[in-house]
């Protein structure tokens, strides 16, 4: 979950440059590839603020700040990115608040992924008390808690980079790198102890869940297989986040089988570990969905029609039966 344009340290990077054709076709892939995910993105938030039936269901609210920092993260990766191309150094202080942002969304997709797992869990496994202990106003402190709670790490590494550097430091100009920045904490052996903690916990989180839904999935209940399935898609996420954690090996072994190829390993990992994630979230709800799916329809073909999309809708009617979101 260690966000960075780049985690290795090569020094070699800082003499090997792109030829202009290679920087412009790798730039306009990343640009491409964040607008088109953030595109998708923006609907589904559009979809939730114009229907009662997302933004009064816990559930979605979830989703929807999932949808909101994966939206934030890649465009932090992809302006970090085209940054390191154009002008290839910012100011110690510009690049501190990109990377702090990047890390706190970074660490919020995890904890995330464990709520929504927690709010399946109390829906199909403790119904008759799921509307009382998931309430909107509930859930909106949930989500401010995710941020407090990722704050820790990162703010704790703004603090030693305060009283460890000179103020001069901040208005100097350096690759925007975690590890060129926070160097005292990224050297430390124990930098990484708060990421593996927070996964330890997420991945209890999901297979205790997973296994409690499984069991409830026996009775034959529809909604329960469908939150199982979700919280698989859940543990998928979780794994492309974790890519994160192997690219410096991954990137050290391939380097060592193509030594002239480092640039082209660099972006092959930097589009793997920063944007194909941010693809998964669309996929899981906003085509898996049903119901989001029957709004969703209309926004990204730009035809929406208001009779057909109502904007107070709280259920739908299929075949004379209603029927209330999962």
């Amino acid at each position: 979950m260690n966000f960075s344009t780049g985690e290795s340290n090569f020094t070699v990077v800082l003499m090997q440059r792109d030829t202009f054709e290679t920087a412009l076709t790798k730039n306009i892939i990343v640009v491409a590839l964040c607008l088109s995910i953030n595109y998708i993105n923006s609907m589904l938030v559009h979809t939730f603020t114009k229907h009662q039936v997302f933004n009064t269901n816990p559930r979605y609210i979830l989703f929807i700040h999932l949808v909101v920092n994966d939206m934030l993260q890649l465009t932090l990766a992809c302006l970090l990115h085209v940054l390191s191309y154009i002008v290839f150094t910012l100011n110690v202080s510009f690049c501190c608040f990109l990377l702090v942002t990047a890390i706190f969304t970074t660490f919020n997709t995890p904890v995330n992924l464990a709520t929504m797992a927690i709010e399946r869990y109390f829906a199909v496994c403790i119904p008759l008390h799921h509307a009382q202990i998931c309430t909107v106003r509930r859930t909106y402190m949930v989500i401010g808690l995710m941020w407090a709670v990722s704050a820790i790490p990162i703010l704790k590494e703004v603090f030693t980079l305060l009283t460890t550097e000179p103020l001069s430091f901040l208005n100097t100009r350096i690759f925007c790198l975690r590890e060129n920045v926070f160097k005292s904490t990224t050297m430390s052996e124990n930098q990484y102890i708060p990421h593996y903690v927070y996964l330890a916990l997420v991945w209890l989180t999901l297979l205790y869940t997973y296994l409690s839904i499984m069991f409830a999935a026996r009775a034959a209940s529809g909604d329960a297989r469908k939150a199982r399935n979700t919280i698989l898609l859940h543990g998928l996420q979780l794994l492309l986040c974790m890519i994160s954690y192997v690219r410096v090996p991954v990137e050290v072994g391939l380097l060592y089988l193509f030594p002239t190829k480092l640039l082209e390993i660099r972006f092959a990992t930097y589009v793997i570990v920063q944007i194909i994630p941010r693809f998964v979230s669309p996929i899981v709800y906003g085509l898996r969905d049903q119901t989001f799916r029957k709004h969703l329809k209309g926004y990204l073909l730009c035809r929406v029609n208001a009779s057909t999309y109502p904007r107070n809708d709280t259920l739908f009617k299929i075949s004379g039966r209603e029927k209330r979101p999962l």
